[in-house]
């Protein structure tokens, strides 16, 4: 009894000094931290997406709280009214950064770009990148099997069954990048969000030659040029066979969406613009009728020539003569 019962006494004796070395660690190394860090954190929306370039929305409240300039930090998910709010609090500027939304830039469907093979491994992009070019000819169009649909924390994303293709709701997103990063094939990219969800870019990332496009998916980039012809604002530019359309300079006009005969420009939220009927050629007038030639006036009968009253004079003559003699 008296064994257990200074066993019980030594367990207190260690757990108090321990106590004790515990506080005074605690008191030598303790890191005064700023009480606006906890204020900052409450007030951006929490959902440590990482979007920010921070683990968490803890992270990223050290960071502005920390930092005499925050211009070069921002929380896609609270946007541009929660930084305001944030700059507001610590009376710091914030960069004012337009809004954007995750778009899928691949229209290889079903129908477009039929399957050459079957891949049985596991149903991920990441893992079927990492072996081979996926189950259709295009080396560069998107695999299907949902690795964006798994990063995005807030459903903005899903794959539809009918075309094979991942569909972002704009709404929803916001523009975190998780799903870009997520993409091994870089076929989804952060593009400026245009009111009423409006939107015109190149749906597709082929860096192939035209003839190796159109084998491959029905629906991709020629490189043919014919949008950036036509494009009054500089905002198209062909490189390594795939034309790419810039949103910070592009005004909606639409017209590279008539001229691509792929079709790989896409149209969202807008009618497209009507074609022109093709003109027939000029016709060339009527020649007028030729004038009738007026009616010329009789002849007169002409002289006989000079030439001819000798003859006839030579004829008279031996006439006359035989005459005389009878």
């Amino acid at each position: 009894m008296e064994v257990l019962l200074y066993t019980i006494l030594t367990l207190c004796v260690l757990g108090v000094l321990a106590a004790v070395i515990l506080y005074v660690v605690a008191q030598k190394f303790k890191v005064e931290e700023d009480p606006r860090i906890d204020q900052v954190e409450k007030m951006l929306p929490g959902a440590n997406c990482g979007g920010c370039g921070f683990a968490g929305c803890r992270g990223m409240a050290e960071a502005l709280v920390k930092r005499d300039d925050i211009s070069a930090l921002y929380c896609p998910v609270g946007g541009g009214d929660c930084m305001k709010a944030v700059a507001g609090f610590l009376g710091k500027a914030a960069a004012e950064k337009e809004p954007q939304v995750a778009t899928v830039r691949c229209g290889g469907t079903c129908e477009k770009r039929p399957r050459t093979n079957q891949f049985n491994g596991a149903r991920s992009c990441a893992v079927a990148a990492s072996l081979y070019i996926g189950e259709t000819g295009c080396s560069f169009g998107c695999l299907g099997f949902g690795d964006c649909v798994t990063a995005c924390s807030f459903d903005a994303i899903h794959i539809n069954p009918s075309t094979g293709l991942p569909e972002v709701d704009a709404d929803k997103c916001t523009a975190c990048g998780a799903c870009v990063k997520a993409c091994p094939k870089q076929v989804i990219e952060l593009r400026k969000k245009w009111p009423k969800n409006r939107a015109v870019y190149v749906s597709c990332v082929s860096k192939d030659k035209g003839a190796v496009v159109m084998k491959a998916c029905k629906a991709g980039c020629i490189g043919c040029g014919k949008c950036a012809k036509v494009c009054a604002f500089g905002a198209i530019t062909v490189e390594n066979n795939l034309a790419y359309i810039d949103p910070q300079k592009c005004k909606l006009c639409r017209k590279c969406v008539n001229e691509c005969p792929t079709g790989a420009i896409r149209l969202v939220g807008m009618e497209p613009l009507p074609k022109a009927p093709k003109t027939a050629p000029a016709a060339a007038p009527a020649a007028a009728p030729a004038a009738k030639p007026a009616a010329a006036p009789a002849a007169k009968p002409a002289a006989a020539p000079a030439a001819e009253k000798p003859a006839a004079e030579a004829k008279a003559a031996p006439a006359a003569k035989k005459t005389d003699a009878e």
